[in-house]
Formats: structure tokens, sequence, C-alpha cells
């Protein structure tokens, strides 16, 4: 199997993201050739909605990449992030063993901890060889898990390897490209963060977020794509407990479009705002009034 060649310039990279309709400023362009060039692991931070763990599933398609994705939470371990036992079967194993008149323990102890009873997590899988080249490992929302888990992935970040006290040490062949994200609900620590190339994955600017809704949502009206990218832009400047990010525009594009509408009015909004904000206090504040306000000066400022 051929493999796809790694991006060799930024705009290389602006073209890998664009051919998979992510639209990309350059900065973050910049990073992720970096990233590939230097062989770094990527930490992404930003709010959620932001378009973070969309970039690991478009470098796997655009590179032809295997994408193996570790979903992070609190109490995370190593028996779900890295590998264990398959200790039904090695107790199967032990039982026939014993039944057949097995009497050396060295050699069952090397039989059960073998590479035949292990099962291999995503950390360990993407240490792997593959014939389409290393695999896009994907470590998301890491800060949904506590500190120690962090302290665990120092050795597979720096060295891209695990060692399992049964086996030894495996260490990847060539190293994965590794994506990490954070929503940033606590402090990703320091000696992780060095080991990473880091980069703060904004809120689109409405050019930008109105390029994003073309791409992924095709066949929105124009005045219509127009209006829903302006109105969430403004939303985004009010006080509210959770603003809604690019996957919540899209959603609100997909949803307008089912209803068959082609442009906003303050009654359609108010009973639509559900699908673009998930907190009935920031619900409350934008319904009614205020959202015929805001409507009102979004067809201002695109009038202008």
């Amino acid at each position: 199997m051929t493999q796809i060649a790694l991006p060799q310039s930024i705009d290389d990279t602006l073209a890998l993201l664009g051919n998979a309709d992510y639209v990309a400023d350059r900065s973050l362009a910049t990073v992720i050739f970096l990233a590939l060039k230097l062989g770094r692991p990527l930490l992404l931070e930003g709010e959620a909605g932001v378009g973070k763990t969309e970039i690991a599933k478009v470098l796997a398609q655009g590179l032809g990449r295997r994408l193996i994705r570790l979903q992070c939470y609190e109490g995370l371990d190593v028996a779900s992030a890295v590998y264990e036992w398959n200790y039904a079967a090695q107790m199967i194993e032990i039982r026939l063993a014993e039944a057949g008149g097995a009497t050396s323990r060295d050699k069952l102890t090397s039989d059960v901890f073998s590479q035949r009873f292990l099962i291999e997590r995503p950390l360990l899988q993407a240490l792997k060889a593959d014939p389409a080249g290393p695999p896009v490992l994907l470590i998301d929302e890491l800060d949904r898990t506590d500190e120690a888990f962090e302290a665990f992935l120092l050795e597979i970040l720096a060295d891209f390897q695990v060692t399992i006290p049964e086996l030894g040490t495996i260490k990847a062949a060539a190293a994965p490209i590794v994506i990490l994200t954070s929503n940033r609900t606590r402090e990703i620590h320091d000696a992780l963060k060095r080991r990473c190339l880091y980069h703060w994955v904004d809120y689109p600017d409405a050019a930008r977020e109105l390029a994003i809704l073309s791409a992924k949502v095709p066949g929105v009206p124009k005045r219509l794509s127009r209006e829903i990218v302006a109105f969430v832009q403004a939303i985004r400047k009010e006080d509210l407990f959770k603003v809604p990010g690019v996957a919540e525009t899209l959603d609100w594009a997909s949803a307008l479009v089912e209803l068959d509408k082609v442009a906003l009015d303050p009654a359609l909004v108010s009973d639509t705002l559900g699908v673009i904000l998930k907190y009935q206090d920031d619900i409350s504040k934008i319904a009614g009034s205020r959202a015929a306000q805001l409507l009102d000066d979004v067809r201002a400022e695109l009038k202008a």
C-alpha cells in the first residue's frame, strides 16, 4: 500500500484541510504543518464545538491513515487506555493446562502472559506499524482526566513507547500523528505541554464561519446563511453561560433548511433557540424582545 506523503508546505496543509471541507486559518495550518514536519504531538485547546476533534478526523482522511481515538473521562486508567489482559481466556488456558497435566509454572506463566492474551487499547494500538503509515492518534478532551493519567502519558509522548511488565517495552517503529484536545475545564500540566506544539482554536470570524457553513451545509439560501452567521456572531457577544460553537451554527442551519426557511424572523429565532443554546437561562435571556433586537441589529449591519 502506497503511503500518502505529508504536506510539504503551509499552503499544502491548507489544501489538505480544505479538500475535506475544513476551513482553517493560516495560523492553524502553520502549527499543523510544523507538528507533522517535526513529528511532535499537537495540543489544541478551545471552547467546545470549535472544531478541534474534527482536525484529527480530517488529517486521517486526507492522509489515508487510520484514526485511533481515545475519548478521555474522569477515572480513565491504563486498562482502558493502553492494555489489559484477557483474564477469562487466561483462566481457561490455565484450566486446560492443568487438565492436560502441565506442571511447569514458568512455562504456563509465559504462555498466559503472551501477545495472544493481550487486549490492546487505543494507546497501544497507535504504536503498531500500519502499511498506510503511522496512524492519527486522537486523545480527546484530555482535561477530563486527572493528573496521574497525564503523568502516564509523558512516556508515550516523549518516546512513543509503552512498558508492559510481563512483555517489556513496546516502541513504535514510526511515531503516530498525535492530536490532543482540551476544552480547558482545568489546566494541563506544564510537563505535558512541553512535549507538544500548542494552538488555541478560537471561534471563527464571520467570513470564515460563513465559508464553513457553505462547505458543511450546502444548499442553505444565501440570505439565510448570512443571517445565521451574523446572528450567532452577535450572540457570542452576549453574557451567556455557554455561547454557541461552530457545531451549533451548522446544526441551526440544517434545522432551518428542514423547516424550509429562507430568512430569519423573531418568532423563528425564539422557537429554535434550543438548537444553538443548551441552557434554559441562556434561552430565556435571548428569547423574545432580545432576539428581535439582535435580529434588527444584524439586518442593519448586513445592509451597511
